[in-house]
């Protein structure tokens, strides 16, 4: 299985749409998914995200799965930093990124969230929730997810499956999916609007370990 992350256009937030610069990247992202071919698609609940994908189910006729596990507000109540000036993601906090590039959030590896720092916030729940939520949707796909970034091959395949979501969504979902720290990912990883990630699941005598092919990668026309 080839398994593609794509986050939304650029976005207006409020109300929660495209710019037109944000309509135009779903339409070459929707020309250049034709051309590879997809044969699952699936969205966050968000509206973003779905006039994202949009185009692309429309222009290979295919029906849009809607997951609002990957609907970014979940992360945004539960995986941000209140602040005197109002909630701001992990990765926009210069006190988290110097935090995040320590030894001792290091020697944490996934169990980031363990930290003192944090004993008192909701992000350790939030990264459980998430991860259970993740296996059940590859578990779905053929893949179930055995730890340690390993996965057993339920049903082999060879579909290209996309999901339209978020970056704030995307860094908590993709570093555990791909077994690395969440606070590694965040921090030194760009998802950009409309940009896509490419991941094979390739069938290692019935096992599979993720690995990406492509990160971020723009699409240009």
């Amino acid at each position: 299985m080839k398994f593609i992350y794509i986050r939304h256009g650029e976005p207006l937030y409020d109300p929660d749409s495209l710019t037109e610069l944000g309509k135009k990247q779903a339409e070459e992202v929707a020309e250049y998914l034709a051309i590879k071919g997809v044969d699952q698609i699936f969205s966050s609940t968000s509206n973003r995200a779905i006039q994202t994908a949009l185009p692309t189910a429309n222009r290979l006729n295919k029906d849009i799965t809607y997951l609002d596990f990957a609907n970014e507000k979940h992360v945004w109540n539960n995986l941000t930093l209140s602040t005197p000036t109002g909630k701001v993601w992990l990765f926009q906090s210069k006190k988290i990124i110097d935090l995040f590039y320590t030894r001792e959030i290091t020697n944490l590896g996934m169990n980031w969230y363990e930290h003192p720092e944090f004993s008192n916030l909701s992000f350790k729940a939030e990264i459980i929730k998430l991860q259970n939520e993740s296996n059940h949707f590859f578990k779905s796909l053929g893949y179930e997810y055995l730890g340690n970034g390993k996965y057993k091959v339920l049903k082999d395949n060879f579909d290209r499956v996309v999901m339209f979501a978020h970056q704030g969504f995307g860094y908590a979902f993709l570093s555990l999916l791909l077994n690395i720290p969440y606070p590694y990912f965040c921090t030194r990883f760009e998802l950009g609007h409309a940009e896509i990630t490419l991941i094979d699941f390739k069938n290692e005598e019935g096992y599979s370990y993720p690995k990406v092919v492509s990160l971020s990668n723009k699409i240009n026309f």
